[in-house]
């Protein structure tokens, strides 16, 4: 169990974050949240006040910041290397919904509070950097245009199927999964495609250099 008495506020931050979100179900992200999190947890209320001096948007990256925590230390690449690349992801997104599972109303809230225009900004950076450390976790290493297009891809979808996750009362999240095996399925289709083509295309710039050089021969 975590010791809250010597936590730094930042550390504090973090550590209280799940409980601040079981909070959230019926307090929302708010004051009274924090509030009630800190009296679960035996923190001073007013320490705890301190901790999220950004509010609700403050709250929600941390408990964001704690499921990305959570996952890369539940599934490591050394893990995940053994799967096929779409099952790395399947599995890193299907964590993430299991680790919010219960908490849907929270979530629902969250969801909302992010959508405002003030917030969006923020929204996508955190979406940003989910979908980065899942993307590291599967073993991806690429630093070209393709390190953002995944990034991107990965983000919406992961949104897209919040959005589903949130209202589906179907048995296991079945119309979840479904959902997320859908999307996944188009992202694998799409990265095929994308890589017969980029190969079609070296393949034809090679050869045209190739006959050029028999043409005019190099002096």
């Amino acid at each position: 169990m975590t010791d809250f008495s010597d936590l730094t506020l930042d550390e504090l931050r973090l550590a209280m974050a799940p409980a601040v979100a079981e909070a959230a179900i019926f307090d929302g992200w708010s004051d009274a949240a924090v509030i009630a999190a800190a009296s679960d947890v035996g923190v001073d209320p007013d320490v705890a006040r301190l901790a999220y001096p950004g509010g609700a948007m403050e709250m929600i990256s941390a408990w964001i910041e704690t499921i990305d925590a959570d996952m890369a230390a539940a599934l490591q690449q050394d893990v995940l290397a053994q799967m096929p690349i779409r099952e790395r992801i399947r599995s890193l997104v299907q964590y993430r919904l299991d680790a919010i599972t219960g908490l849907e109303e929270a979530l629902r809230r969250a969801l909302a509070i992010m959508a405002m225009p003030q917030n969006v900004a923020s929204s996508l950076k955190m979406g940003w950097r989910s979908a980065d450390i899942m993307w590291r976790l599967a073993g991806d290493v690429a630093t070209d245009y393709n390190h953002y297009t995944k990034r991107t891809i990965l983000a919406g979808i992961y949104s897209a199927t919040l959005a589903v996750f949130v209202g589906d009362e179907s048995e296991g999240k079945a119309d979840t999964k479904a959902f997320l095996d859908r999307r996944i399925e188009g992202i694998m289709k799409f990265e095929k495609a994308k890589a017969k083509l980029l190969k079609s295309d070296r393949e034809t710039f090679s050869l045209t250099r190739f006959l050029g050089r028999l043409r005019y021969p190099a002096r």
